[in-house]
């Protein structure tokens, strides 16, 4: 008896899921059912019905056809592909008793297949005599489109696996053929029956060489060698994931306007325009959401807006050092500051420096410092060190991404323009007064134009390269 209930097969069209289907429904004890959740028919392009549920009642309640599946005599399954009804997705993947079997293909060799298939109308083939062919035009946009929803497709399930601690039977199309390998998948889907050949009433289709398949075959080929298939200039990232920190976020007294702030950015300012909007002290600033006052503040704001404020990567990191690390205050991180100074050997002195006076603090000894904070920026965030990565240092793409765990900004500003923008924000909302914005810039902000060369920035570069790449970041001076 199998330990499964159900099993999901997981491909892609013209992947060689119809060839898979035959062979599996010829072993005793499974039932294939087609492309039971294909959004255009129920099962089969001429089938009205699977289980005695038509597409209609399908519609309705996929999880009734999903049911009827697992409460079959045999060891039910369906074939889904990447645009299949996703309502039935997440129950079959974190079903341990529905059984995941995966198949791929060569991307290329699919997508002609498929344009083939459009073209020609013919989609199987039983008969050899009957064959279509036809050379296609290969578009390179259409292929990357294609590429990039089944492996976007691939890799949410490759996740969602790992997360459940479950695993699947990958099975290549070249394998279809290999009787060896297909008992291998009867045996994991615990059934006793063998094959001791294949289906062999499907035929192959289109078996020429890509060059008499594709007219333009060297624009694809010139096409292809421009698509990084191993996403080689991706910026590496370890940077550990955030929540939204709904605590943080700070809303005008009485108007529909929330800062969500990333920390060591220009909050002060932002606070002190924030309650000017409404003529109020910033205590009279609504803050420390939790989630249901959030979702309360939303429904009773109409309309609303919330922004948040990029600031550039060394100026941000320069803000984060000496509120964080360098000098004393309320927000100062002193055992992080310890380990600092003992294990990655920043030289700064025991007590905060004086930064308003040079002469004991000089520009030569704050660069050192600023540079070495820079250094182990990179190790943290890249998670080569044992010390957390503080909100006030981590990546802004990385508190944006966990900000839209609950909600996105509407609008994410930039410090530089940052007095413009929130003029026309209070335009969009129909404020009376626009108040007036501070200075922007930190405090220190002057300590660092006076060390600031092109080492400093590279440092900042190399430490945030994902902000500089996904945010366009030029040099700070």
């Amino acid at each position: 008896m199998s330990r499964f209930r159900s099993f999901i097969l997981l491909a892609e069209m013209r992947t060689g899921s119809n060839l898979l289907e035959a062979n599996l429904n010829m072993l005793d004890g499974i039932s294939c059912h087609g492309e039971a959740f294909n959004p255009s028919f129920v099962g089969y392009p001429k089938i009205d019905e699977v289980l005695g549920i038509d597409r209609d009642a399908r519609e309705k309640d996929p999880h009734a056809l999903l049911q009827k599946i697992k409460d079959s005599d045999d060891l039910g399954g369906f074939r889904f592909f990447h645009d299949h009804d996703p309502r039935v997705l997440d129950t079959c993947i974190d079903d341990p008793y529905c059984a995941k079997v995966i198949l791929t293909r060569n991307p290329l060799d699919s997508f002609v297949s498929w344009k083939i298939a459009q073209a020609t109308g013919q989609w199987k083939l039983t008969n050899a005599t009957h064959s279509k062919s036809m050379a296609i035009t290969f578009d390179p946009k259409a292929f990357e489109a294609h590429l990039e929803a089944i492996q976007s497709f691939q890799t949410s399930i490759q996740r969602a696996l790992q997360l459940s601690g479950q695993t699947a039977f990958h099975i290549n199309y070249d394998d279809l053929r290999d009787v060896d390998v297909l008992n291998g998948l009867a045996q994991f889907l615990s059934v006793d029956a063998r094959l001791s050949n294949v289906n062999k009433k499907l035929k192959k289709q289109n078996p020429e060489p890509l060059n008499q398949k594709v007219k333009n075959y060297d624009q694809m080929t010139d096409a292809l060698a421009r698509i990084d298939p191993f996403d080689l200039s991706r910026t590496p990232h370890f940077e550990p994931k955030r929540g939204p920190a709904i605590p943080t976020y700070i809303a005008a007294p009485t108007t529909g306007l929330m800062y969500m702030p990333l920390r060591s950015g220009p909050d002060r300012a932002v606070r002190q325009w924030l309650a000017a909007v409404d003529g109020a002290p910033t205590d009279a600033l609504l803050e420390k959401f939790s989630q249901k006052s959030l979702r309360q503040w939303q429904e009773r704001q109409q309309p609303h807006r919330s922004f948040a404020v990029l600031r550039h990567p060394l100026a941000r990191a320069h803000a984060a050092f000496c509120d964080r690390i360098l000098l004393d205050g309320p927000r100062r991180l002193p055992e992080i500051r310890a380990n600092l100074i003992r294990v990655h050997k920043l030289k700064i002195p025991d007590d905060a420096p004086a930064l308003d006076d040079p002469a004991i603090y000089s520009d030569q000894d704050h660069k050192q410092a600023m540079l070495g904070f820079l250094t182990f920026l990179k190790m943290n965030l890249a998670g080569q060190t044992s010390i957390r990565v503080d909100p006030s240092w981590a990546s802004q793409l990385t508190l944006l991404q966990g900000m839209a765990q609950f909600a996105v900004p509407d609008l994410v500003l930039r410090e530089e323009n940052l007095r413009e923008d929130l003029h026309h924000l209070a335009q969009q909302m129909n404020l009376p007064n626009t108040p007036a914005l501070g200075h922007t810039a930190h405090k220190w902000q002057g300590r660092l134009a006076a060390i600031y060369d092109q080492t400093l920035e590279d440092a900042a570069r190399a430490a945030y390269a994902r902000d500089y790449a996904v945010f366009g970041f030029g040099n700070w001076a």
